[in-house]
């Protein structure tokens, strides 16, 4: 039996007061809805089907990346999520299994729901169910006396009795498509929201001894669903310590698990240490024994091992080789390739370049479109000026030379293998190796 998904991303999210559709709030740095897309992906379900309502344009528009693998339901009228997967149910194949989960509850892993389908056999309803310390405001379920599972009741319908129940249902369901084309149609809207609840299918089922397999997720943070930016901003926190216990049980030191943001998919090497309140975003592999000093931010790179990054300093889309040293306050942009060795200090900026092994920049320094090779001193405030206001252009530096302070290389040029370029000097064209050049230095038509 195949497996088709339906998730559910109509609400309106009013108490966000938010002029974007709740599912595309974020958390760690991606919509809520992607993460369960990404999660789902995984489990390799012969289509996802999700069910829009508010703005649903812009849900479809944040998704646009996924391609053809979403099938996209409009709920045009908010009458429950009963009435939601029945929007869906043309759009799945009828002879599959069908998962239910929610745009809203971006947490719950791929482990517990491929448990989940896998322990729920075709002719059951699967319901994914927890024991909290505060169940305010969720569905209970209600059981008989062998412990089976007999309903749900809503909080709003429930009595005082049930309403002292600890184990609520999640919202998520596995269950075949030919039993919601059986039951969703005999939904009916007498509670006192006036809607039409999925819930009410736990009832349907044990009437028609239809049996009940009941899993539990792994981290009861998994079934999180979030309706309030003061829910979003907690579920950051939890989430984000349980991604440093991960990083810390690998080996790697975390200052304060509280004050690190990880937004991607992250490998720390071990006996790596981590100041507070650095940000990792992206694709990243950190090697070890590194030091990642406080308030840095780094994106999409690479890092060896025996690196120090020093405070603040921002590194995106760059390939970091070992025993290199960057900052504190230097900026290494997309497209630079440091190598072993090599020293980056504060406020140097570098985009699109090469600095191969021994490279040392010390201080406020722009270099961009170069290629740097070995052992080169950049002084302070020497500029590579790639730009000549329409196109790049490319600096070429030898090995085992030396540019002294504040000087400006005008690109296009090359500076040959020894070379000394004296400070405050403006190069406009190319330098001969071993040789020395002073002030202004042009070419005869300059």
């Amino acid at each position: 039996m195949g497996l088709s998904i339906i998730i559910l991303a109509a609400g309106k999210g009013s108490r966000m007061c938010s002029k974007n559709p709740k599912v595309l709030q974020k958390l760690a740095g991606k919509h809520l809805i992607e993460h369960v897309i990404n999660t789902v992906t995984k489990l390799q379900a012969e289509e996802t089907v999700v069910v829009y309502g508010h703005l649903g344009g812009k849900v479809q528009d944040a998704l646009a990346h996924h391609g053809d693998n979403i099938k996209w339901v409009e709920q045009t009228e908010l009458l429950g999520t009963g009435h939601a997967v029945l929007q869906a149910l043309d759009s799945i194949n009828p002879n599959n299994k069908v998962l239910i989960l929610y745009g809203d509850v971006p947490l719950i892993s791929f482990d517990t729901l491929n448990h989940f389908v896998e322990v729920t056999r075709e002719n059951q309803l699967g319901i994914l169910t927890a024991e909290v310390d505060n169940p305010a405001g969720l569905g209970r379920i209600i059981r008989n006396k062998y412990h089976d599972v007999m309903e749900i009741v809503e909080e709003k319908d429930a009595t005082d009795i049930q309403k002292q129940i600890t184990e609520i249902n999640t919202g998520i369901y596995c269950v075949s498509a030919n039993h919601l084309a059986q039951w969703l149609p005999e939904l009916k809207s007498n509670n006192a929201q006036a809607e039409y609840y999925l819930t009410d299918i736990v009832a349907m089922a044990r009437m028609q001894q239809v049996g009940i397999r009941v899993a539990q997720p792994i981290d009861i943070f998994e079934i999180s669903g979030v309706n309030t930016r003061v829910e979003l901003a907690q579920l950051e926190r939890t989430w984000q310590r349980s991604r440093a216990k991960v990083i810390m049980d690998g080996g790697v030191s975390i200052a304060d698990p509280d004050r690190i943001d990880i937004r991607g998919d992250v490998t720390i090497g071990q006996d790596t240490w981590i100041d507070n309140n650095v940000i990792l975003e992206g694709q990243i592999t950190i090697g070890e024994n590194c030091i990642i000093g406080p308030g840095c931010f780094i994106k999409d790179a690479t890092i060896g091992s025996n690196c120090k990054i020093k405070p603040y300093s921002v590194i995106e889309g760059a390939q970091i080789g070992s025993n290199t040293t960057v900052g504190p306050y230097a900026r290494v942009r997309p497209d630079t390739i440091l190598d072993d060795g090599v020293q980056v200090g504060n406020f140097v900026e570098i985009k699109a370049s090469r600095l191969a092994t021994g490279v040392k920049a010390g201080h406020l320094s722009y270099i961009g479109n170069a290629e740097i090779d070995a052992n080169c001193n950049i002084g302070a405030g020497v500029i590579t000026c790639n730009y000549d206001g329409a196109r790049k252009h490319k600096t070429e530096i030898g090995k085992n030379v030396f540019v002294g302070s504040n000087s400006s290389l005008v690109a296009p040029i090359t500076i040959e293998d020894g070379a000394t370029i004296a400070a405050g000097t403006v190069v406009t064209k190319s330098v001969e190796s071993e040789s020395l050049t002073c002030l202004l230095y042009t070419s005869d038509a300059a």
